[in-house]
Parts: structure tokens; sequence; C-alpha cells
């Protein structure tokens, strides 16, 4: 599949929902920034679709992006970021949310399972009770040592002359 076509719009990604749910589809669903996609990124992306057949991936758009992080980010905008986790190969549909949570994309999507990094804890995920009462799962995921978007920001300011 072209890589823009898995870009879906929140009613296009409840519609795809509904149809993998009743072809009994695991749906995974996990989310982020996803500014500067790297080695822990795309490890964790990759564990995520294991716990399920589909992986539905939440993006935080420029807007919510730039509230909690700063000005300064994102280094990449929305559709760039987009189109790269759409290449990824177990990344099944992105969808974009501007709020600053996405509480209400998980509540109209209802996944058979809710990933983040384990640096949440499972009571503070999100969508949890939500997923949970429906039946579902909610899982964190150990991140790889050493990884993070963060970290290659400050290498690079680093070798700024």
């Amino acid at each position: 599949m072209e890589t823009a076509k898995k870009i879906k719009s929140a009613s296009e990604a409840k519609a795809l929902r509904q149809e993998w749910r009743e072809k009994k589809e695991k749906v995974v669903f996990t989310n982020g920034c996803f500014d500067l996609l790297h080695l822990g990124h795309v490890d964790y992306l990759e564990k995520a679709k294991n716990l399920g057949q589909r992986l539905l991936v939440g993006l935080n758009t420029d807007a919510s992006v730039r509230r909690f992080k700063g000005d300064g980010r994102p280094l990449q905008d929305e559709v760039s970021r987009a189109r790269v986790l759409a290449a990824l190969q177990f990344v099944d549909a992105v969808v974009l949310f501007g709020e600053d949570t996405p509480l209400q994309l998980i509540e109209s999507l209802v996944p058979d399972v809710l990933v983040k990094g384990g640096d949440y804890l499972t009571e503070n995920i999100v969508g949890a009770d939500i997923v949970t009462a429906a039946g579902g799962n909610v899982k964190t995921i150990t991140f790889a040592e050493g990884y993070s978007t963060t970290r290659i920001v400050n290498k690079i300011q680093k070798l700024k002359p």
C-alpha cells in the first residue's frame, strides 16, 4: 500500500478499526510525536506490532507537540512524520490528533491492546480504563537503551561550530 494511503483521518481510522474487528484481527494502538525517527522508535513500534495483527499509530500534530515540548519542536512537520511512520512495514495506519492526549481517539477506536513506553505506569496511561473495560489489554514496552530524540538533538547541537 502506498504510504500516503496509510495516513487516515479519525473517521477513516474508526472505519478501518471496525473492518479489522469484523475480521477478528487484534488491533494494537500506540501514540507519540515520533519527531526524529530512530532505532528506539523502530524497536518500540516493532514490538508493539508483535502484540497483535494490526498496528495503528496516533501521531501528535505540530500544535500539540509544541504545547508540551516547546517552541523548538517538532523538528519535522506532521506530514513528514506521518509519511515516515506510514512507510514502516509494521505500521498499518497513522492518524493525527491535535488534543493534548489521545483520549478521544482511544474512545473512538477502542483498540484490543494499548501500548506505551516502559516509562509509564499502566495506571497512568491515558485510555487504559477504556481499553480494559472493553476486555482489552494495556502493555508497556521497555525502550531500547540509549536512544532518544533529545539525545540526538543534543549531539547535533554540540557539533555546531
